[in-house]
């Protein structure tokens, strides 16, 4: 099962009290206080590991808590520390103040061990309050308690490239084409309804990650469909490729801008993406149909194409549509998953536009 979101409460442990005690031992005329100080509470620590991508090992969790510090003891003996708690999260986990609504964690490196919670300190034994004027203290100090939240963890899958778009737009079998996913695919809508990430390798040592989340429809960002709960999934991509259906019964031009809408009434984050456009499923159509599809789609968005063929086939060069103007994407590119046309191009072009933009976020 699917995770990515769980609410809990997480309590560091409570330091022990230090224990009141006098040396009474035999042939001994005057022992003095010798209660030993109480041990520190454990710790709470969160911990990234690649090893896990969900957050379902925290599911049906109320309470996670480190153990408290044992009593000092006489003799001036320490009592113990309470054990620390790890909770393992996977790379893109947020824990949030569910009180406050504050961020209390971002997490995205794999391998990053935080502490989250202090332990209590454990008291002092009444060793440490013998004076002058004091020689018998029945006093010690009581542990300090631990320290206790109600959180949220939320989870944000990390990749370089998110692909949107409506539902059976082509998305699962272009992530399964390209990368090593396995998504499950059918021909009707909503086949994907949780996200998954692939691997694609466009040289012999580089690479990207592409996640695919479930279909947006109108309304997505207002809690309609299954777009609104996983949107946050690709607000941690780069880029975004947003696939267009040449053949839906939706307008071309209305899937675009619907899509662009979504995104950035979701987030301002994503409504500000990189992005390109895959316009899918051509092999449904004839390829001049395909080129005035294309042509008058361009003309609607504004845009001039660069080299549209005449008589485009399937073994033609992509056809590539620049433009570094803002809210306008990098390139148009007619593909079909299904008969692998301009996928192995689309490959490279997503390869070196995630290359480019990384650079400039270096920058």
């Amino acid at each position: 099962m699917f995770i990515d979101r769980v609410e809990l409460t997480v309590s560091s442990g409570k330091g022990g009290a230090g224990a009141v005690s006098f040396w009474t031992e035999k042939f001994v005329a005057q022992g003095g206080p010798d209660g030993g100080d109480g041990g520190r509470g454990g710790s709470v620590y969160v911990q990234v590991d690649n090893n896990t991508d969900t957050l379902t090992a925290l599911r049906g969790r109320h309470h996670i808590k480190a153990k408290n510090g044992r009593p000092g003891e006489g003799r001036k003996k320490y009592g113990k520390s309470g054990e620390d708690t790890t909770i393992i999260v996977p790379p893109g986990t947020q824990i949030f103040d569910v009180e406050t609504g504050e961020l209390l964690l971002d997490l995205t490196e794999v391998g990053t061990r935080v502490k989250f919670l202090e332990g209590g300190k454990g008291g002092l034994g009444n060793m440490h309050f013998k004076n002058s004027s004091n020689q018998r203290p029945t006093y010690a100090q009581p542990g300090l308690p631990g320290i206790t939240k109600q959180v949220r963890f939320e989870m944000k899958l990390i990749a370089d490239v998110g692909l949107v778009g409506y539902p059976n737009v082509g998305k699962s079998t272009l992530i399964s084409v390209l990368s090593n996913a396995r998504p499950e695919i059918a021909n009707y809508e909503f086949t994907t309804l949780i996200p998954k990430l692939g691997v694609v390798e466009y040289s012999d040592y580089e690479s990207f990650v592409m996640a695919d989340i479930p279909g947006i429809i109108e309304g997505a960002s207002d809690g309609k469909g299954l777009g609104l709960e996983f949107l946050r999934h690709i607000e941690r991509t780069g880029t975004l490729l947003v696939m267009i259906d040449v053949s839906n019964y939706r307008a071309m031009e209305y899937q675009y801008a619907t899509l662009l809408e979504e995104l950035d009434k979701y987030s301002s984050v994503l409504g500000k993406k990189a992005f390109g456009i895959a316009v899918t499923k051509i092999d449904a159509m004839s390829p001049q149909e395909v080129n005035d599809a294309v042509t008058e789609f361009l003309a609607a968005i504004g845009l001039k194409p660069n080299n549209i063929l005449d008589g485009y086939h399937p073994n033609s060069e992509y056809i590539s549509y620049g433009s570094d103007e803002k809210d306008s994407p990098r390139f148009v590119l007619p593909i079909s998953s299904v008969s692998h046309i301009n996928t192995e191009p689309l490959r490279y072009i997503l390869g070196d536009f995630v290359k480019e933009q990384k650079n400039k976020s270096e920058q």
